[in-house]
């Protein structure tokens, strides 16, 4: 499984492999008799299906059929939305999988869906599967806005209305339920179909979700602007002693020390207090100094205007600074700011519209500007940062998302934020759990990993709510290192109550 490769930077490429196992049995498993082969699907609205195209994977375990429906909207866009079929012990059901950064799917997760009983489907957008790879943004130096739009939105709803036509041509009979599950892209994309197409999903998992993506997307190039405005750039040793010291100012407040931060949010570590301290960094000493402090603590608050309001959540403290923060040597051995390339490509090729623009001369005005333009150009667009759920909660849909308190990707304060725009909206914490549901996950990065419980079968208490109406008020979660701790429905939180800190049983929801 790829875990944050520089080189592609599939954020949630392996999550679906981690969130699809369901453990309730299937009402009733079907079998084809038909072969693998095509079958023919109304295009949908707008939409002209170009092709049909059936494989059998014979040899996979279990076998199914793999059909792909390639479809365009101009002639110019080539959109592939492909269904992985199994050949036995189908369970009724249809999972969508989401993408990652500038992905639309995760066509290597079907094979898994399709062992966990489901017909499967994912889909391209007609754009690179190469998550960094935004090359399709622009055309004759304007932004492709078919492309985009299938990025956003569209391209999602096709996957479920194709992804519904193809299976129920296919075994002849009807779908049970349908679900979607994703994380970091594939968590916009599902608060986008819960926005734009309630009656898409009886079910959404979209767990770390990259909401009012407008925001996000310029909002975590900030520590990028902040070296490079501060002249000052904090190795990868200092930057690490400021988050050790942070775990470590804060890790007893939930009353166990565990090497967990459970609220960052609610950690008053000051980084002046590391200002002096002598490091070993690379076999020298190295002096931390109150311009390293400085910049820390820039990161931590969050993104300002020039007015100094706050833009957009910081890093949580006890999270890892490399993706967002993180220093390497130039050419000349200085070290440098990259920026965390999601940010880069979209001021590059979504605002600036000029791929080789260099974010690393940005001043802080220039940044604030970037900011709003983002939003006045393609909130409507991308922003999925409506809090408006009324229609979906109207159609039935259930929602659960967990998001790690120590994501190092997407801080949780964006998700966080839409929650509560969401409870003004619609009346409160209460009447918005009865559809939808957030679980905070102390110690997790994005989408997986860093040391916290994760969620186990966050998908099987999905399909729990909806098929059974069990809502739940706790995830089951566990770590790599076989720690075990639920998780609580938001805005409840997981405290320690005493006993062994390492089992579920010493933690209440409180």
């Amino acid at each position: 499984m790829l875990r944050y490769s520089k080189k592609g930077l599939l954020l949630a490429a392996a999550v679906p492999l981690l969130l699809t196992t369901v453990t309730q049995p299937a009402a009733s498993a079907a079998t084809s008799t038909a072969p693998c082969a095509a079958v023919a699907v109304p295009a949908p609205p707008g939409a002209k299906i170009e092709s049909v195209q059936a494989d059998s994977q014979a040899g996979a375990q279990p076998s199914y059929c793999l059909i792909t429906v390639t479809l365009t909207h101009t002639g110019a866009d080539h959109v592939k939305v492909a269904v992985a079929l199994p050949d036995t012990g189908w369970n009724g059901r249809l999972q969508a999988l989401g993408g990652s950064a500038y992905a639309a799917g995760n066509f290597d997760a079907l094979p898994q869906a399709v062992k966990d009983g489901y017909a499967a489907v994912t889909t391209d957008a007609g754009v690179s599967l190469n998550g960094l790879d935004t090359s399709w943004a622009l055309k004759d130096g304007q932004v492709d806005q078919t492309l985009l739009t299938n990025f956003a939105t569209r391209s999602v709803h096709e996957e479920a209305v194709l992804g519904k036509a193809v299976t129920q041509r296919y075994y002849q009979r009807p779908i049970s339920y349908s679900y979607w599950t994703g994380c970091s892209t594939g968590g916009r994309q599902g608060y986008s179909e819960a926005q734009n197409y309630p009656k898409d999903f009886d079910g959404i998992l979209a767990n770390a979700p990259a909401v009012d993506w407008t925001q996000f997307a310029v909002a975590t190039l900030w520590p990028q602007v902040v070296m490079n405005q501060s002249h000052d750039f904090p190795s990868p040793c200092v930057l690490s002693a400021f988050r050790t010291a942070a775990v470590q100012a804060c890790d007893a407040r939930d009353g166990v020390t565990n090497g967990i931060v459970d609220r960052p949010d609610e950690c008053s570590y000051d980084p002046r207090t590391l200002v002096g301290t002598k490091l070993t960094c690379d076999g020298r000493e190295v002096t931390v100094t109150a311009a390293d402090a400085e910049v820390v603590r820039k990161i931590w608050a969050g993104p300002t205007d020039e007015r100094g309001r706050r833009l957009w959540a910081g890093l949580p403290k006890g999270a890892d600074f490399t993706w967002l923060a993180g220093t390497q040597p130039g050419p000349d051995g200085t070290l440098t700011a990259p920026g965390f390339p999601v940010a880069v490509k979209w001021v590059q090729s979504f605002l600036e519209k000029q791929a080789d623009f260099d974010t690393s001369k940005l001043t802080y005005a220039q940044f604030a500007a970037l900011f709003r333009q983002s939003v006045r150009e393609y909130d409507g667009v991308i922003g999925t940062s409506d809090p408006d759920l009324s229609a979906f909660r109207r159609a039935g849909g259930k929602l659960i998302t967990f998001v790690g308190a120590n994501d190092q990707l997407i801080p949780p304060g964006g998700t966080l934020s839409y929650r509560t725009q969401v409870e003004r909206t619609m009346g409160g914490a209460h009447r918005v759990n009865d559809f939808y549901r957030l679980f905070l996950a102390p110690g997790v990065e994005h989408c997986f990993g860093g040391g916290g419980p994760e969620p186990t079968n966050a998908l099987g208490a999905l399909v729990d709510w909806v098929e059974h109406g069990k809502a739940p008020a706790t995830l089951a979660a566990a770590s790599a290192d076989g720690k075990t701790r639920d998780l609580c429905a938001y805005p409840r939180v997981s405290r320690y109550t005493g006993g062994d800190p390492a089992t579920a049983s010493s933690y209440r929801c409180r």
